[in-house]
């Protein structure tokens, strides 16, 4: 999330990339000389309540057989395929930003995750997409530490993970694969950016295409629009897509708009696709249930193949 974007305005995700690009020495400074703005902003969201989700998954009764999945909000979706457990862009936390001691300062959620991390099952495996601070949360990631667990992740992304509190720690750069289990990950390119401050612009940044048995899922990270999706189509079936579909107003030159997702899910030949990145922060000047439905206009008559639209709302395919 924070991190060098070519938009450059001062706005709601503006202020967090600010914070980061100080660094966190230089977040006094910075914000003192933002303070108006930051500062009404800041307070004016601490009084916003963060409302609890709509629906609540029920993943204990997922069977060991097929492919299902939970919406937990943003970019974070659990995945069982085949009997194997996957996260993927977990954030728990109230708030996605940078730590200074116990505050965090960044934007604040809409929506309370569909699960706590104390509900979750067991996870086998932990998919990051990219450093941003809403996609890898170091509080989320800190309290998912498991020795059965292990993270692929992007390239030169890895020490923002305490690695030996982990089973392994995979980095995958574009058209590298790696085997975890029965599941093989394999990263491509998208169209987005991995600087997690100003300074680090050589992080790497991924979409994955993960198999498990004869279940192909694609997660599309962050993007905007690319050919890299038609790239991945072959004679398999994708049987799911997790693309994003939100903060394109005014990110349109790194966020894909909902048509384009929908158009990227087609260029895959994948047969559903999960809608991500919408409705939990309020990252984009778009309305919160605008990206929904502009990507059901965009479905039309196969708007059956959206799999969900509601956080915490569940999808299974056997």
């Amino acid at each position: 999330m924070a991190g060098r974007d070519p938009s450059r305005s001062w706005s709601r995700r503006g202020w967090i990339a600010a914070a980061g690009a100080a660094g966190v020495a230089g977040v006094g400074a910075l914000l003192y000389a933002q303070a108006p703005g930051f500062w009404h902003h800041y307070f004016r969201e601490m009084r916003r309540p963060v409302a609890p989700p709509p629906l609540r998954p029920r993943p204990e009764r997922w069977p060991d057989r097929g492919l299902h999945a939970a919406w937990l909000g943003h970019a974070t979706v659990l995945l069982k395929i085949e009997g194997f457990t996957v996260l993927l862009d977990p954030i728990f936390s109230v708030r996605a930003g940078i730590n200074v001691g116990p505050i965090t300062l960044g934007i604040k959620r809409l929506v309370e995750p569909a699960l706590r991390i104390r509900e979750l099952p067991r996870v086998d495996l932990i998919v990051l997409s990219h450093a941003h601070m809403d996609h890898i949360d170091l509080p989320s990631l800190r309290r998912l530490e498991r020795r059965h667990t292990t993270v692929v992740t992007a390239s030169k992304t890895s020490d923002l993970v305490r690695v030996k509190r982990y089973r392994a720690v995979h980095e995958v750069g574009w058209g590298d694969r790696v085997r975890v289990g029965p599941a093989t990950v394999l990263g491509f390119e998208v169209n987005h950016w991995g600087a997690r401050m100003r300074t680090d612009h050589y992080r790497g940044y991924n979409g994955y295409l993960i198999e498990v048995g004869r279940y192909r899922v694609i997660f599309g990270g962050d993007t905007a629009i690319t050919d890299s999706f038609a790239r991945l189509r072959s004679s398999r079936r994708v049987d799911l897509a997790v693309m994003p579909i939100g903060t394109y107003n005014p990110w349109i030159r790194r966020h894909c708009t909902p048509e384009q997702a929908w158009k990227m899910t087609n260029d895959a030949g994948a047969e559903f696709l999960l809608p991500v990145h919408h409705q939990t922060f309020p990252l984009g000047r778009e309305p919160a249930g605008e990206p929904l439905e502009r990507l059901y206009r965009a479905a039309g008559n196969q708007a059956g193949r959206i799999a969900l639209s509601r956080i915490g709302e569940e999808f299974h395919l056997s």
